[in-house]
C-alpha cells in the first residue's frame, strides 16, 4: 500500500495554491514551475479538485485557481478523495473477496489500518500544512542567509 503520485501531487499543489492565496488567482503554470509537476497533469488534477468544490477557477487574463473553501475546512483526505486516489491496504479493495471469494485471514487488520490512515488524513487540514510549509521556508531562508554570511566572512578573512 502506498500513496501514488496522483495523491502526493494533488496535496503538494494544493499547499502551493494555499500558500499564495491572496488578491489574485494562481496559475497552474506557476505551480508547475515551482513544484516541478507537469502542467497537463495539474490540469487533470485541478479539474477534479474543481468538480469537488475544493478550488474555483477564474477565466481570462489574470485568471487561474483559488481556494473555494477556507483552509481549515479542507483536510488532506478531502484532497486525496477528490482526485480519486485509493488508499487501501487490503488486496480486495474492501470487497472481502480476498481469498477464494471470501475474506482472507488478515482482511480485518488491513481494513482497520485503512480506517486509521483516513482518520489521520482527515485530522490534518490544509491550514496546518501551510503553517508547516511556511515555517520550513522561513528556516531554509535563514540557513541560506547564514551560509551567505559565512562565505562572505570567509572571503573577507582571506583578503
Amino acid at each position: 500500500m502506498r500513496l501514488t503520485t496522483k495523491g502526493r501531487f494533488a496535496v503538494t499543489a494544493m499547499i502551493d495554491l494555499a500558500m499564495r492565496e491572496g488578491n489574485r488567482p494562481v496559475t497552474l503554470a506557476d505551480i508547475s514551475e515551482r513544484q516541478k509537476i507537469s502542467l497537463s497533469y495539474l490540469e487533470q488534477l485541478f479539474g477534479k479538485l474543481r468538480r469537488r468544490a475544493l478550488v474555483s477557477s477564474v477565466r481570462g487574463p489574470g485568471g487561474g485557481y483559488q481556494m473555494a473553501k477556507k483552509l481549515d475546512e479542507v483536510s488532506v483526505a478531502d484532497i486525496i478523495r477528490a482526485v480519486d486516489e485509493p488508499i487501501d491496504a487490503t488486496q480486495c479493495g474492501g470487497r472481502e473477496n480476498c481469498k477464494d471469494d471470501r475474506k482472507c485471514l488478515t482482511h480485518d487488520l488491513w481494513a482497520s489500518l485503512n480506517d486509521r490512515i483516513f482518520d489521520y488524513l482527515n485530522s490534518v487540514t490544509l491550514a496546518q500544512m501551510v503553517v508547516k510549509a511556511q515555517a520550513q521556508a522561513a528556516e531554509t531562508k535563514v540557513m541560506e542567509l547564514k551560509d551567505q554570511r559565512a562565505r562572505r566572512d570567509q572571503a573577507e578573512s582571506v583578503v
